[in-house]
């Protein structure tokens, strides 16, 4: 017997509706922005990286610029889990928070599988690149704010280029299949839970670790 997807609305597959999310604003234009094919942001990171390293080997020593990239590539890894945590998933039910909610995460769980929604669009990830790397820069000062950048913004790379392996691929390593499994009960199973998607390891510190479904 010929086998048919489950139907959801207005003759579409559930497949179809996980893939295809609507514009989150009236003007094309607006909406078009929010749009971003999902190697946008190599372009874009991948040479601010670069420079910050090149600064930072100018003036520090091999050792120090290591030193100082791990420290800004944990502490990514923390960022992406509380921003992920208490930004991503502040839920309000009505209003103004209900719709902000819903452009900044709450489109990407009712369309996970949309892949012109699943990096940040530059016009935010850009500013808060900024404001992260002058943070770095008024609390460590400089050369170290170069070496932590540079690792602070590896991290947000892997994470989008991640994020984007786990919807749209099916990963073949036993880690790779891990992450993916974690990601996808987050998505559908209990989203209150997991979510640490490049570092997993923080859920297990702040005891959100996904829990196996029950037979």
């Amino acid at each position: 017997m010929e086998h048919k997807p489950a139907q959801t609305f207005d003759g579409m597959s559930r497949a179809d509706v996980l893939r295809a999310s609507p514009p989150m604003f009236e003007r094309a234009w607006l909406d078009k922005l929010s749009r971003v094919h999902h190697t946008v942001p190599l372009f874009i990171f991948l040479p601010a990286i670069t420079v910050l390293l090149v600064v930072a080997f100018r003036r520090m020593d091999l050792p120090w610029v290591a030193t100082w990239f791990a420290a800004g590539w944990l502490l990514w890894t923390l960022t992406e889990y509380w921003m992920h945590r208490l930004v991503f998933h502040f839920e309000p039910e009505v209003g103004l928070g209900a719709r902000l909610h819903w452009i900044i995460h709450g489109v990407h769980h009712d369309h996970p599988n949309d892949p012109m929604r699943l990096v940040m669009p530059p016009s935010v990830s850009v500013p808060l690149a900024a404001l992260f790397l002058a943070a770095f820069v008024l609390v460590a000062g400089t050369p170290t704010a170069y070496g932590i950048g540079a690792g602070f913004l590896s991290g947000y790379l892997v994470y989008d280029m991640l994020h984007f392996h786990l919807h749209h691929h099916v990963p073949r390593s036993r880690l790779g299949r891990w992450l993916r499994e974690l990601h996808m009960r987050h998505h559908f199973q209990d989203d209150t839970r997991g979510f640490g998607i490049s570092a997993p390891f923080w859920d297990h510190v702040f005891r959100t670790v996904p829990r196996p479904r029950r037979s």
